[in-house]
């Protein structure tokens, strides 16, 4: 269908659908590590949970994912960049977050956003040569669907932002009109994670907060959870 100076791009509405909180990829079941800090008390409120939010993406989500669709985009190896992203997601439960999610959008992709090089990926996995892990499966899908990398990592990091405020809505749990505050004020760093990504170098990889980690290998650990990781 040609575009029209009314017409939304032609990725646009496909990328609506990959990052809508309805796909089944199972974030609803992760907290990436929130769950600990709520179970200890520091995390509790709308408040608590937006410093934890702002923190997480700013150091993890940017440092690790972010970085490695952004090296995607710019041409490195898949094998290579799986192989990094396996050896600095040094969190058990983390690691097996992103590739249960990971594993379920190389799945979903094949049926709904087939390309080269997603069935390339699917190999990799297929073969035991690489995980899956759930930024590059993104990466993948929405590179073939050339969008643009700003558009596709701000649509990536919010995607997830809202997965783990829809999760502290019904952990803390917090109002639904709380949610949305929370989602409205992550707006901001999600533009700033972009820009940050964009001036990082290959030896920023994994460069996350020592506090962090440490909360999700706890996790593993903690004797009432709602959550997987």
């Amino acid at each position: 269908m040609p575009t029209t100076a009314t017409s939304p791009a032609p990725y646009q509405l496909a990328l609506q659908q990959l990052t809508d909180s309805a796909l089944p990829t199972g974030a609803f079941a992760h907290s990436l590590g929130f769950e600990t800090y709520l179970e200890r008390g520091l995390v509790r409120d709308e408040e608590t949970f937006g410093v934890w939010l702002a923190a997480f993406m700013s150091q993890q989500l940017t440092y690790s994912d972010a970085l490695a669709i952004r090296l995607l985009y710019e041409g490195d190896l898949l094998a290579d960049l799986d192989e990094l992203l396996t050896a600095q997601l040094l969190p058990r439960q983390l690691r097996e977050a992103s590739i249960k999610m990971g594993g379920r959008l190389l799945e979903i992709g094949a049926e709904i956003f087939p390309s080269a090089e997603l069935a390339e990926y699917r190999a990799l996995v297929g073969s035991g040569r690489a995980a899956g892990h759930q930024p590059l499966a993104f990466a993948v899908v929405a590179r073939s669907l050339e969008v643009p990398f700003p558009e596709a990592l701000a649509a990536y990091l919010f995607a997830t932002v809202t997965s783990l405020t829809q999760n502290a809505v019904r952990a803390i749990p917090l109002g639904q009109n709380a949610g949305q505050r929370l989602l409205r004020k992550a707006a901001d760093d999600v533009a700033a994670a972009v820009s940050q990504a964009d001036s990082l170098d290959r030896s920023d990889f994994g460069a996350v907060s020592p506090g962090l980690e440490i909360s999700q290998m706890r996790h593993e650990r903690q004797r009432a959870r709602m959550f997987m990781s």
